[in-house]
């Protein structure tokens, strides 16, 4: 069918024609961790920037002082979000550049120390890194884990060696949502005087985040996760650290990450982090009472079903789930012409699927891996999108599994 749709956004009017197919006009929505929805408070607090207060805010002219107002009164709201001083907030481009900011900057400021310690289990934003410094002289050690996704930190403390120039430890696991003790891991890394950074891009609105507590010397967030714009970052520096800037220009930031700011995103992610705050209740009791009655469900109700993962320290709003004799991938199409969309950690090269990294690490069969699925549940969701998945999930399971063998007879 044919609809006009006009959206009345402030100053900005949107009008456009669009065909629809009646599949489509109902979205159920279980892949949070991937990203969130643009909050309407978020879009309301971004627009001024684009249609008032568009000046660069570096600019010396008053025009463009309150743009440069509105970026500070942002850099005391993320700095709330995790109890920092405002000048410890580097506002990047996302958690991928906070990430390789934050190593590039520990082996630069300590030309001495050529060794870097993280997991088998992090997100490609910190593997890729490793990898492409390991094939620039560097050493890397990505430390394996337990079968449930855990750590061991007494492999961890092994490890660090007298040329360790930074530990970094994802502190919630982007696909099972495992949590590291990032606390113990920090004071072990400070009694060893080795930096210690911290991936903490899952983490905000589901868990508290005190980087006083912690005691980490760097920490990533990014935006999109915590119902704001894509595009926009940032890095804690714990006072007093040395840090050498990953992107060189203008001076922007301090002199610590050159390029005109982002001024609408980073207003909105500003906003974005009140709202984190405001909403961490919810999501321990809310939607943590949601993903636990998904979980049970499934692994009561539909056959030769487990969770990857340990149940508990865990975010509040992830489950990783194996279905036995199909393949994730057919199951996310199949759901996806519900209007369901979950995820899978699996990646696709050259056409073949390969399993995710993550459970590999843990041990997982690489069958089992090629057949998990992610549901990472948030705020906007509802009992009634949650029981409208439940009610659809084990047709779509059993269709794909009927589906898959018959493929492989």
């Amino acid at each position: 069918m044919l609809v006009n749709w006009k959206f009345q956004f402030g100053h900005f009017t949107l009008l456009t024609s669009t065909l629809l197919s009646v599949s489509q006009v109902r979205l159920f929505y279980f892949d949070n961790n991937a990203t969130t929805r643009v909050a309407p408070e978020v879009i309301d607090a971004m627009l001024p920037l684009l249609a008032e207060h568009w000046g660069n805010p570096s600019s010396a002219y008053g025009f463009a002082k309150e743009a440069a107002r509105r970026v500070e009164r942002a850099r005391e709201q993320v700095a709330a979000l995790i109890n920092a001083s405002p000048a410890e907030i580097v506002f990047t481009s996302c958690g991928t550049e906070s990430n390789n900011s934050a190593i590039h900057s520990a082996l630069l400021t300590q030309e001495d120390r050529r060794h870097i310690l993280t997991t088998a289990v992090e997100h490609s934003a910190t593997l890729k890194f490793g990898k492409h410094l390991e094939q620039r002289g560097y050493r890397v050690t990505f430390l394996p884990v337990e079968p449930d996704g855990s750590l061991d930190l007494h492999l961890l403390e092994k490890s660090i060696r007298p040329d360790t120039a930074m530990v970094s430890v994802m502190w919630a696991n982007n696909e099972t949502g495992v949590l590291f003790p990032i606390e113990e891991i920090a004071a072990l890394c400070r009694s060893k005087d080795v930096l210690f950074h911290t991936d903490a891009v899952q983490v905000p609105g589901k868990c508290k985040v005190d980087v006083r507590e912690i005691g980490a010397d760097y920490l990533s967030l990014s935006a999109h996760k915590l119902h704001a714009p894509k595009g926009i970052g940032l890095l804690y520096v714990k006072r007093r650290v040395r840090y050498q800037p990953y992107v060189i220009g203008g001076g922007q930031e301090r002199g610590r990450r050159g390029g005109t700011e982002n001024t609408a995103h980073i207003v909105g992610f500003g906003r974005a982090a009140e709202l984190a705050m405001s909403s961490l209740q919810d999501e321990n009791t809310r939607v943590r009472a949601m993903r636990d009655k998904l979980e049970r469900w499934i692994l009561r109700h539909i056959p030769k079903t487990s969770r990857n993962g340990a149940k508990e320290p865990r975010l509040p709003n992830t489950a990783n789930i194996a279905f036995e004799g199909l393949e994730a991938e057919r199951l996310l199409a199949a759901l996806d012409k519900l209007g369901i969309c979950a995820s899978s950690g699996s990646a696709c090269t050259t056409g073949v699927i390969e399993p995710s990294h993550v459970l590999t690490a843990m041990g997982v069969k690489p069958a089992r891996a090629k057949g998990s699925l992610r549901f990472s549940l948030g705020i906007d969701n509802t009992d009634e999108e949650l029981d409208y998945l439940i009610e659809h999930l084990p047709v779509a399971v059993q269709e794909v599994r009927t589906q898959d063998a018959g493929h492989k007879r």
